[in-house]
């Protein structure tokens, strides 16, 4: 053993997608095609919160995405259509920014549910399947294009779409790149790479490139890999291992910390912090269809919607 076992921390449940909301008379194309057949009444995924509290998830298995209370007792159905959106963020105007698989970049109006494209396409054809995003304080927009890439075709893409409008690849040999997040100083971006169940360390060019780009974590088990990532003010690393019902800290050197284990199963797919002083890390769990809550030492980082 390299390191030390990292110190366990259990979870709570904080909401539960309410039965109203479960889907269990019409499949689901994209669970058929991502669980092997398996079916699912939903699967929750892109946690992420406004200014007043509320958490914005999606169900990327019906095209659905909901807001629910800062106490976790409400939950309600903020759009339903023809897509499927796997994360979500909120910009600094209040937008919120979708990356749906099948349709590309989307805006949706919290206000009257609306869903409209923004950006779909790069060089004149469609995405292979874009996965998360996440904004720099700049109001760059970072995001991974991930299809059905794997081991077998590592040609998953990492986007930058800049404040000036140019989409740049910085990627393109990435097999299945997922969640992604950006150090302290911004020089950085984290991405959890599924199919080779890693996180890569990506280093920002001065001229707008990478560079040096490596494997900074590697994990194992776990029936998928790493998915939702996010990064606390101590610049410690919180990955969400789906197939593991587990999210692990690591420190900014790669030491494990904690793991924190699942109360319901084994799916976590994405983190978020929110809460009192924003130190509570929020963790969907699609088996259960639950948000589950854990209360954490060191605040998490900022993101744009709050700066």
């Amino acid at each position: 053993m390299l390191f030390p076992p990292p110190k366990d921390l259990m979870t709570s449940v904080f909401a539960r997608l309410p039965d109203k909301y479960r889907i269990t008379d019409r499949p689901s194309s994209w669970a058929k095609t991502h669980r092997a057949s398996q079916g699912a009444d939903c699967v929750l995924e892109g946690p992420s919160f406004d200014r007043k509290g509320n958490l914005y998830v999606v169900d990327v298995a019906y095209g659905r995405v909901f807001k629910i209370s800062p106490d976790g007792r409400e939950i309600d159905l903020i759009t339903e259509y023809d897509g499927e959106p796997n994360g979500l963020k909120i910009h600094q105007d209040g937008r919120i920014f979708i990356a749906d698989f099948r349709h590309g970049i989307m805006i949706l109006n919290p206000e009257s549910g609306a869903v409209t494209p923004y950006l779909v396409e790069s060089d004149g054809a469609p995405f292979k399947g874009v996965n998360d995003l996440i904004f720099a304080s700049t109001g760059d927009l970072y995001f991974t294009d991930q299809g059905l890439t794997g081991l077998q075709d590592p040609t998953g893409r990492l986007y930058r779409y800049s404040v000036y409008g140019e989409l740049k690849c910085l990627l393109d040999t990435a097999p299945s790149p997922n969640g992604l997040a950006l150090n302290e100083r911004e020089d950085v971006i984290y991405l959890n790479v599924t199919r080779a169940n890693a996180v890569w360390r990506v280093p920002l060019a001065p001229g707008g490139g990478t560079m040096k780009v490596g494997a900074f974590i590697q994990l194992s088990g776990g029936h998928g890999g790493p998915d939702g990532l996010a990064v606390d003010e101590a610049g410690n690393l919180v990955v969400a291992h789906i197939g593991m019902g587990s999210v692990w800290v690591f420190s900014p050197l790669g030491e494990p910390l904690y793991r924190i284990r699942s109360c319901r199963g084994l799916s976590t797919t994405n983190v978020a912090y929110g809460g009192k002083e924003n130190k509570t890390l929020y963790i969907t769990e699609s088996d259960s269809g639950c948000v589950l809550s854990c209360q954490m030492e060191v605040r998490g980082r900022d993101l744009y919607a709050h700066m």
